[in-house]
């Protein structure tokens, strides 16, 4: 059978012609130079004009390799044997030196994801704090989940906007109930941090098919997870009536504070450079005026706030604090009221105490610096993991890293990386921080994507232990419901992960990332429209509409959702049983192009970046004038390989006109 239908039939009747000729010609012999004697017609039989498309495809799979494999990493220095003592020494101290290198470096990456954090609250930390003082808008569970994602991208910290919810129920300001969504919506937006890290490999296709596969698994797992149980959870409660049953069983009490192992060596360096008070993002969320007009930037590192007693007049007796404390002195009426005094102690020394300049300006600063920071360490990192993993160190770490335990005991694999990925994240205090840091490792291929899902969802659950140890320490007016939130949020990770690992079956976001993964290898320009369409335009639009109001946002996202949920039957069943379909709907041709294929947004795209390139650099202009322009075309393998011999094998044997114009269909198609 020919590899496509379309070519069957001609390749049966070239068969057909090459036999009747066989037949028809009269069998000569040939003495080889062993003397034995050989038909023609055997050598013709041997040799059939069967079309050359299969063969060219076979070739074609044989050569492709599976861009998901682990790539070698192969040692090119001299072997550890073949080195006297003198080359021995100088590569224990290369070694020794490149360590001390990436350890440095792994301490800038991490201090820079923290001033990116805090440029973020700069930038953005007044509006989340307005996002959040709006309760009406709240009490919509959609609304909330869209809210918890646009604060936690804003702020860059999940604990962040965690601390706000978690006053803003204190406060009696927000329930329980309704504080559920914003805490899945801060989950899914603190996957940004990993994935804005995976655009810094955009340099090599593959590593940035594997790096921003391993990024966005976690996103494709919080978004499903959150399908999935946000309606369990509106529906049925069963977050809030699970961790409502564990807080009451308990006679709380206030600890001590949760141990914060990095912030003890990150925090000399980062607080040098800027030091913020976000207790003023929870005053704008609690709806304190006053707070507004407060800068986020510290000035007073250590102050002491008192209450005094003063007499003061009030115009009338109506207008005391008791009547216990009101007295007449002539024709006054005094009373006692009592007033904060601050005492302003020690001025901090971080670069921008004291500033006058605007929180979004510092903010904007911070920014640029953080991402340079960022890019510049994150590069050094890859190149140094590259020099420094090879040879016997590589495969080590690689069967280390990717080895399942023998065959009873294979299913405890998974569960290990898990227990590894949450012991790590409550080392470093962050997701964010580990999840970035394994995905350098995935983009090289010393990670299998397999291994960075189970070591993710160990992320998620050691954050979450983190916050339940920081809600152990909480003050005793917030202890309750500060535990009953960082509760609801381990219970959710946990139930995502039921959801979404256990069965192999149902870990779709291994193969959702791996999609994403390919087009964004193809179309590098598409990571960034996803970044920007998942964590900031639908959050957006979603978040508009419930403004508008809950008619607004069930006419118009119901639809939509309808429509993507038909899209996707339609593409399973296109891949599995294209059959049950109608022949109109066996593919997406009966659309334009632009609307089932990336190739002409890639076009418009490249066009317009070129023609921003040739406005912006006329050197690169000039340098591609005198470039050869037929070397910069790579000609299309498809059409070289499969267009002449068909063509010649239709006008050979001169096939009808129906199957000439069924070949050319096939030709197109290929």
């Amino acid at each position: 059978m020919a590899p496509w239908p379309e070519l069957e039939e001609t390749n049966k009747y070239i068969e057909e012609s090459c036999s009747k000729q066989n037949q028809m010609m009269p069998p000569k012999e040939e003495e080889t130079p062993k003397g034995e004697a050989v038909s023609l017609g055997n050598q013709m039989e041997l040799l059939p004009a069967y079309s050359t498309i299969a063969l060219t495809v076979d070739q074609e799979l044989k050569d492709e390799v599976d861009p998901w494999d682990m790539p070698v990493l192969q040692n090119t220095g001299v072997k550890w044997s073949e080195l006297d003592t003198k080359g021995k020494v100088l590569c224990v101290s290369k070694g020794i030196v490149k360590l001390i290198l990436l350890l440095g470096l792994l301490y800038f990456f991490v201090c820079s994801l923290d001033v990116l954090s805090s440029a973020f609250q700069l930038v953005g930390g007044k509006a989340a704090g307005d996002i959040f003082k709006d309760g009406s808008v709240l009490s919509n569970p959609v609304a909330g989940l869209v809210i918890g994602v646009l604060v936690t991208v804003m702020v860059q910290s999940s604990s962040t906007s965690s601390s706000i919810v978690v006053s803003m129920v204190a406060s009696s300001l927000l329930s329980v109930p309704l504080a559920i969504p914003i805490i899945m919506g801060a989950n899914i937006g603190t996957s940004v941090t990993n994935t804005i890290v995976a655009l810094m490999q955009a340099g090599d296709r593959n590593e940035f098919r594997r790096a921003f596969a391993g990024a966005t698994v976690h996103d494709f797992f919080n978004w499903l997870s959150v399908f999935v149980l946000l309606p369990l959870e509106v529906a049925s409660g069963y977050l809030y009536r699970l961790t409502s049953i564990i807080v009451d069983s308990f006679h709380l009490k206030s600890g001590e504070s949760a141990p914060e192992l990095l912030k003890v060596i990150t925090d000399p360096f980062t607080k040098l450079i800027i030091q913020l008070d976000k207790s003023v993002i929870s005053k704008i969320a609690t709806g304190d005026k006053s707070a507004s007009n407060e800068s986020l930037v510290k000035t007073w590192c250590k102050k002491n706030t008192s209450l005094i007693v003063q007499n003061v007049t009030v115009p009338s007796p109506e207008n005391c604090t008791s009547p216990d404390l009101c007295w007449l002195d002539g024709d006054s009426t005094w009373t006692l009221k009592n007033y904060s005094s601050t005492e302003y102690i020690k001025k901090c020394n971080h670069i921008f105490a004291g500033t006058t300049l605007y929180d979004s300006a510092v903010g904007i600063i911070l920014l640029a610096l953080s991402l340079l920071v960022l890019c510049t360490c994150l590069i050094l990192i890859v190149k140094l993991l590259n020099s420094v993993l090879k040879g016997q160190v590589a495969s080590v770490i690689k069967k280390t890293l990717n080895t399942d335990f023998p065959f009873p005991f294979s299913w405890l694999t998974g569960y290990l990386a898990m227990l590894v990925g949450a012991g790590m994240t409550f080392i470093v205090q962050s997701s964010s921080v580990f999840t970035s840091a394994i995905t350098p490792l995935v983009g090289i291929g010393v990670i299998s994507i397999e291994r960075a899902y189970p070591l993710t969802l160990g992320s998620n659950i050691g954050t979450t232990t983190t916050a339940i140890l920081a809600a152990l320490a909480s003050p005793g007016s917030t202890l309750k419901y500060s535990l009953q939130i960082a509760l609801c949020h381990f219970f959710f990770n946990v139930s995502g992960i039921i959801l979404w690992y256990p069965i192999p079956f149902m870990r779709l976001p291994i193969r959702l990332a791996k999609g994403l993964g390919n087009i964004t290898a193809k179309y590098r320009w598409f990571a960034v429209f996803y970044l920007l369409l998942c964590f900031l335009l639908i959050p957006l639009l979603v978040f508009a509409l419930s403004m508008a109001g809950w008619q607004y946002l069930v006419g118009i996202c119901v639809p939509i959702l309808v429509l993507l949920l038909l899209i996707i039957i339609v593409n399973v069943l296109q891949t599995k049983q294209p059959r049950l379909l109608p022949q109109v709907f066996r593919s997406w041709d009966f659309l334009p192009v632009w609307m089932h294929s990336l190739r002409p947004w890639d076009h418009v795209i490249t066009s317009v970046m070129s023609a921003c390139g040739r406005c912006c650099c006329c050197c690169k202009c000039c340098r591609g004038k005198g470039a050869d322009p037929a070397a910069k075309e790579k000609p299309v393998k498809a059409m070289e390989g499969h267009d002449n011999p068909v063509s010649l094998a239709d006008e050979e044997n001169k096939l009808s006109a129906d199957k000439t114009k069924q070949t050319d269909l096939s030709i197109t198609a290929l």
